[in-house]
């Protein structure tokens, strides 16, 4: 008698700026509404994504992101004077309201309501001194072990 296991999709967000905070939410949200069973586990800078004190405010850097489109090309080396971040992400928060995304606390709610597990890095929040009441209610603290116990049953994991 053949089982239908249901298919698991593993993420792990490291990176916490604006333009990053994307992909791995839309990803498991997205794989929750087709029936996968989602996990993400932030670490490092990704942590930002669920910390509700920053997650609001998250930002894009210009500098090293050579393909960030802009109104007028420029070099990447003006991506370091003053005042080209905030530019950029007002620009990108543009683009985003532009073709009606959620924002990320929305994205990070929708993930928690569609059953999606998101793990918060024990060690990074030692490490940066982030406590478990600075992170969006229904986020787990856990260490790479207990994601690991989810991820060595994933059929996708990705590394965002």
């Amino acid at each position: 008698m053949a089982t239908d296991k249901k298919k698991r999709m593993a993420i792990i967000a490291s990176k916490g700026t604006l333009d990053m905070a994307y992909p791995p939410l839309i990803l498991a949200s997205t794989a929750a509404a087709m029936d996968v069973e989602a996990a993400i586990f932030f670490t490092l800078y990704g942590v930002d994504i669920v910390n509700k004190r920053k997650n609001k405010s998250l930002q894009v850097a210009p500098i090293a992101n050579p393909a960030m489109p802009s109104p007028v090309p420029f070099p990447n080396i003006l991506g370091v004077l003053p005042g080209m971040t905030p530019m950029a992400t007002a620009m990108m928060k543009g683009m985003i309201k532009k073709i009606n995304w959620p924002s990320i606390p929305e994205l990070v709610e929708l993930c928690l309501e569609s059953g999606v597990k998101m793990i918060a890095c024990t060690p990074t929040l030692e490490m940066t001194g982030v406590k478990k009441e600075d992170l969006v209610e229904g986020v787990e603290v856990a260490g790479a072990a207990e994601f690991l116990d989810f991820a060595l049953d994933a059929d996708m994991t990705l590394f965002i």
